[in-house]
């Protein structure tokens, strides 16, 4: 032990493999009993066996539990009852390993001091669980080992919070194992420090014993954690692309790309575990003190039970398509894992969702793809469970597929994920907001195929728009997209933005089309951000303004178009409500969708008693269009209940009647319901106003456009604005794509003029009433 150089030697002949290669496994079993052979020698040198009174050797960490990868660390404890000499006797332990360049994370403690360190560090208190002896004193080890364990089995319940923090914490630093380009082994989200996390929880036995699945999960991990180290000859747990190829050639995986899967695989099925784990230990407050958790509805069919995303009592999968991806929106939204029942009801019964979709699934796939951040877990939920790829069966091609460039630091299908992630974020920028994430979900969709990736792309993800139900000018619309993701980063950053030849290209290739300039602009940003740091940069984002802007002045587009004419039906119930001089209702329902037209006189006010009352029967607001006919005006709302059944329509008109006199409290009323059934949600997104000027009603209107975030009774909250700035609602256009709108308002001032002063003050009280 004392020629630290023999160790270095011995250690060198097992990864060259002089007297033939082993394999990973072998290798690992190997060193251990090297190192315990040294360990043992130098113990014994040092006085360990003959100190008096006991001092033991004990292994903790790879060591300990018999997995020494090359080049780890060795994590050791001198163990002492006291001895005087123990200082010495440590040097005589350490100063060889240190010689020899063997790392080594040593502590020299009493078994009342270790016990003590354990209790106010969380690190050390795992570390012991696999403490094992070996050299010394073994009564006094085991004692040490099995006061540990006890202690942890007492005291882990109450270590769950910090437990679950720590787990978060190293989460955000070292990323995830699954769909990373360069995943962290050792530290990632469904590494192996979380398959240790596993058996520290079984140890307490607070869960079960890891199974086959994930005993392989944490088999393959050490492997490339071997391999990777063999190839390097030093410490390293970050896989990179080529060091991917030499460490799957040696696994026998023939490239990285089939490694990558099955790592991708480990890492989900680790994860997954940990998260089970983690949430059915670490109990959520008001499930404590033998009170039922609490059920808060969240969309039809579905509440939040306690801390999860959950079915309600009445949902039944099997007759309700749309419910998976109402349950996946909700997920998103609010940041609340899915319930494992609730996957596993869904995977068993829900039913394949047949083209076209019907509307309420479309509406919850973009309300879902527009969630922001929470759509990540809630899509790795679905996939998880096979249910994402009966919604989406093309994504097998793309699935852990690795990047082939190293600016990328997502396999392809993250990637898509994340730039849905990025475009949520963007959705006020663009007229529509439902296109744009679609888009984003699908520009990459041709990859992992013989075929450029874009026109792949394109007749893909036109096969798809049309199976999810979107009429045939904005499938052409999706799948120019796709096949044009690239024409602006492209052309903005290799060829001259200011030769009017270039903009006249870019703008013929988008067949003239303001819509798709302005959806390709916000794509390449959201793309660019899901690539990898520092893609998108203050001088792209420049080039690109500059390009766009150019060929927008070519175009001289607008955002917005006037709602079309009222219909015979629609004109009778205008001159009912002049006749009778109140409001009037018409309901038509087809299935859970419905048709309300309400109907004033021109001296009543209309949007904001419409929209209450929508909105305090729990009827989310599709589409709606205000418009005027001889001395009345009539508002036409397509909706569908949030959750529930369809309200009784005679109470909507009674409740109508009363709000256009007057006499319902609508906004006390809203502000309750907001409070009691808004659940908490993980996006946010400032909105945004747009001015145009209106063609159809002449100079003395304007057209504000709306672009904001759904919430309950916001076009109630807008009405009252334009209604407290004395501005009078000519005609309205609104439109709810997801989780977001696009309204637009033809108004003008009931006194005065339309200047700045008047816009901005309106502008003003509209985002104030939005945010």
């Amino acid at each position: 032990m004392s020629h630290g150089g023999e160790l270095a030697q011995a250690t060198e002949r097992l990864l060259e493999g002089r007297h033939g290669r082993l394999g990973a496994s072998a290798l690992r079993a190997a060193l251990v009993d090297l190192y315990e052979f040294w360990l043992g020698k130098g113990a014994s040198a040092a006085g360990v066996d003959t100190a008096e009174p006991g001092v033991a050797l004990v292994a903790v960490g790879g060591l300990g539990r018999r997995e020494l990868v090359p080049f780890s660390d060795l994590d050791l404890v001198l163990v002492h009852n006291g001895n005087s000499r123990v200082g010495e006797i440590a040097d005589a332990l350490w100063y060889p390993l240190w010689d020899a360049r063997v790392g080594l994370d040593h502590s020299v403690r009493t078994p009342g001091e270790a016990l003590k360190v354990a209790s106010e560090d969380l690190r050390t208190a795992l570390g012991l669980i696999d403490a094992r002896y070996l050299a010394g004193d073994a009564e006094l080890a085991e004692r040490l080992a099995s006061a540990a364990r006890d202690q942890w089995r007492r005291t882990a319940r109450k270590r769950l919070d910090e437990l679950a923090e720590s787990v978060r914490g190293r989460w955000r630093r070292s990323g995830e194992i699954a769909q990373s380009a360069e995943p962290d082994l050792k530290h990632g989200r469904g590494g192996l420090r979380d398959f240790a996390v596993l058996e520290a929880l079984a140890a307490a036995q607070l869960t079960a014993r890891p199974g086959e699945e994930l005993l392989a999960a944490k088999e393959l991990l050490l492997d490339v954690r071997t391999e990777l180290r063999r190839e390097l000859r030093r410490e390293r747990d970050i896989l990179s692309a080529p060091e991917a190829q030499l460490v799957a050639s040696e696994l026998g995986f023939g490239d990285r790309f089939t490694l990558a899967r099955k790592l991708s695989g480990a890492g989900r099925t680790i994860a997954y575990a940990v998260d089970v784990a983690l949430r059915s230990t670490v109990e959520p407050p008001k499930a404590r003190f033998g009170r039922r958790p609490s059920r808060t509805p969240l969309a039809e069919g579905v509440v939040l039970h306690g801390a999860e995303v959950s079915l309600a009592r009445d949902a039944v999968p099997a007759k309700d398509p749309a419910l998976l991806l109402r349950v996946a929106a909700a997920s998103a939204r609010t940041g609340k894992p899915i319930a494992h029942g609730t996957l596993r009801a869904l995977a068993e019964s829900a039913p394949e969702l047949r083209a076209p979709w019907p509307p309420d699934a479309l509406n919850a796939l973009v309300e879902l793809l527009g969630a922001g951040e929470g759509l990540v877990d809630a899509v790795e939920a679905l996939d998880r469970t096979g249910l994402w790829a009966r919604l989406f069966p093309e994504w097998g091609a793309v699935r852990d597929l690795p990047p082939r460039s190293p600016v990328h630091q997502w396999t392809v299908d993250r990637h898509l994920v994340q730039a849905c992630v990025e475009a949520s974020k963007l959705t006020t920028t663009v007229a529509r907001p439902d296109l744009l994430l679609i888009g984003a979900l699908l520009h990459d969709i041709g990859k992992g195929r013989d075929a450029d990736h874009s026109e792949l792309g394109a007749k893909i993800s036109a096969q798809v728009a049309k199976r999810l139900g979107l009429p045939d000018a904005d499938v052409a619309t999706v799948s120019a997209m796709v096949r044009h993701h690239l024409l602006l980063p492209h052309t903005a950053t290799r060829r001259d933005i200011g030769d009017p030849a270039t903009v006249s290209r870019v703008v013929k290739t988008l067949d003239s089309s303001v819509v798709l300039l302005d959806l390709l602009h916000a794509l390449t940003q959201a793309d660019s951000l899901a690539t990898g740091p520092g893609v998108w940069t203050d001088w792209k984002a420049r080039l690109l303004a500059e390009l766009v802007s150019g060929c927008e002045e070519v175009l001289h587009g607008k955002g917005f178009s006037a709602p079309e004419p009222m219909d015979a039906e629609q004109r009778e119930l205008v001159a009912a409500a002049v006749r009778s001089g109140t409001g009037e209702v018409r309901i038509t329902a087809h299935g859970k969708v419905v048709t309300v037209v309400l109907a004033v006189p021109a001296r009543a006010e209309l949007l904001a008693p419409a929209a209450g009352v929508l909105a305090l029967n729990s009827l989310e607001v599709h589409a709606a269009i205000l418009r005027g006919h001889d001395g009345g005006r009539a508002g036409v709302f397509t909706a569908s209940p949030k959750f529930g059944s369809l309200p009784d329509p005679a109470l909507l008109r009674e409740q109508f009647a009363r709000a256009v006199a007057g006499t319902m409290p609508l906004t006390q009323r809203l502000a309750a319901k907001e409070r009691d059934y808004s659940s908490p949600s993980a996006r946010s997104v400032s909105p945004k106003v747009l001015w145009f000027d209106d063609e159809t009603s002449g100079s003395d209107t304007v057209v504000l456009e709306l672009r904001a975030a759904d919430r309950i009774g916001l076009l109630f909250r807008v009405a009252g604005a334009f209604r407290r700035c004395e501005a009078e609602v000519r005609w309205a256009k609104v439109a709810t794509l997801g989780g977001a709108v696009v309204d637009s308002f033809a108004v003008t001032p009931r006194s005065g003029r339309i200047d700045a002063a008047w816009r901005a003050k309106v502008e003003e009280a509209v985002l104030a009433a939005s945010s």
